[in-house]
């Protein structure tokens, strides 16, 4: 019978391979994988004890994680270079992209997103940096989103071309997609293991082992129209759920999030049946 930490040894396994591939990819050697494997058992040591309602040390994190005592406080008392102007500018991007397409201020007359004129007191892509992406020029705004493709620049107007913010020319950008957008899947995955059946997040996939490798191409464009779709009217609710951020109300806010993701694979026909 397999055991449980068999089988926890497996699943990681299968992740791993294709997050070293993109390491490889990317130069990054063992030894840089494994000083941030080090930090992160470290990180995560100290909240999993708080999280337990224990206090918090650097022998009791030596203890649960098997690094050693010297190894744990250095780690913790290190600075950790982050990618967070990469995050903040990526949410900002989305941000203001909702904002654009729910905004009644910022659309035409048939009630989608307007071509704004770059600057103006309302209604402008400056007045649209300003109330959704805060203190951030506009002319760094438009060259984030005129590199990804997701705007046009044409007479002094800015046109929307895309209705979703996907880096396509910032490197620093797509890699950071990875440790969000992963991390929140194997986050919900965590929970559902230990969460009560009604306190689970909702966690599914469709997928189909004899698709007609022909009608791959189809499928994938029915698949992004679809889930661009779903995606726009959940953005839409919440939209119109958001906290005001004028009210004095210092209760909690909540951040929340559904990814939808595709993936295919060829193989060989007969590779699906046993060998006679």
């Amino acid at each position: 019978m397999e055991t449980l930490q068999k089988a926890l040894s497996d699943a990681i396994l299968r992740l791993l391979r294709p997050l070293v591939r993109v390491m490889l990819k990317h130069g990054m050697a063992y030894g840089t994988f494994a000083e941030l494997a080090r930090r992160a058992f470290v990180e995560e040591g100290f909240e999993h004890m708080q999280r337990s309602g224990k206090r918090p040390t650097v022998s009791g994190v030596s203890a649960l994680t098997g690094l050693t005592r010297k190894e744990t406080k250095a780690l913790r008392e290190s600075a950790h270079a982050g990618t967070e102007k990469s995050a903040e500018r990526y949410n900002r991007a989305i941000r203001m992209i909702s904002g654009w397409i729910n905004d009644s201020e910022f659309h035409d007359e048939n009630g989608g997103p307007a071509e704004l004129a770059f600057d103006g007191a309302s209604g402008s892509f400056s007045s649209l940096v300003k109330k959704y992406s805060g203190d951030i020029p506009p002319v760094a705004m438009l060259s984030v989103l005129e590199a990804s493709q997701t705007v046009l620049l044409n007479d002094g107007t800015v046109a929307l071309k895309a209705r979703a913010y996907i880096p396509t020319s910032t490197p620093v950008d797509k890699i950071n997609i990875l440790g969000t957008d992963v991390a929140e899947l194997i986050s919900t995955i965590g929970h559902n293991l230990e969460a009560e059946p009604a306190q689970r997040f909702f966690q599914r996939k469709v997928s189909n082992t004899a698709v007609d490798a022909e009608a791959l191409g189809k499928f994938r464009e029915l698949s992004s129209r679809k889930s661009q779709e779903l995606l726009e009217e959940y953005n839409d609710w919440l939209s119109s759920h958001e906290a005001n951020p004028e009210s004095t109300d210092e209760g909690q806010v909540g951040y929340v999030a559904v990814g939808i993701y595709y993936t295919e694979q060829l193989a060989e026909r007969s590779s699906r049946h046993e060998p006679e």
